[in-house]
């Protein structure tokens, strides 16, 4: 069952994707209420799992020379024990960012980032070249990252801009 969120928690969750590192006496200020009710607001949204994990985001002085690719694939046969291989050697793979099933012409989008091209082969190679289930894969690399992140809206936004 889906957990109900008040408008305050809707809040604190746009907050804490965009910054997880703020203090509690930050977010309670922003949202109107003290440190001790905004931890408790947290440990329940982490309790019943709307909160997954809090972590870091790495900036452009890491980031700049990042190579990152994006890997279309289609898979051969899509027998349960070929895709669950599959999908744990995602899961494994540290080079995959995130990784989805999809509709379409292709059954799998995987976003990969390494830190040199070298690696980016290799990985590439070891991920889909080396699966005698993928029976075709395309991989597109970025030139420019224009939007990044991985904050989901909670609320509908509105777009009166």
């Amino acid at each position: 069952m889906k957990p109900r969120l008040d408008d305050i928690d809707h809040e604190l969750l746009a907050l804490l994707q965009a910054d997880a590192g703020r203090t509690l006496f930050e977010l309670g200020g922003d949202v109107g209420l003290s440190a001790s009710a905004v931890q408790r607001r947290i440990r329940r949204l982490e309790q019943t799992e709307v909160i997954a994990r809090r972590t870091i985001e790495l900036g452009p002085a890491f980031t700049a020379d990042v190579i990152r690719a994006v890997c279309l694939v289609t898979m051969e046969r899509h027998i349960e024990h070929h895709i669950t291989k599959f999908r744990e050697r995602m899961l494994a793979a540290p080079e995959v960012q995130q990784a989805y099933d999809v509709s379409g012409d292709w059954d799998y989008v995987v976003l990969l980032a390494t830190v040199d091209m070298p690696l980016m082969r290799e990985a590439v190679e070891r991920l889909f070249e080396g699966d005698e289930n993928v029976r075709r894969f395309n991989t597109l690399f970025v030139f420019d990252p224009i939007r990044t992140g991985n904050a989901i809206p909670t609320r509908p936004a509105n777009l009166d801009m």
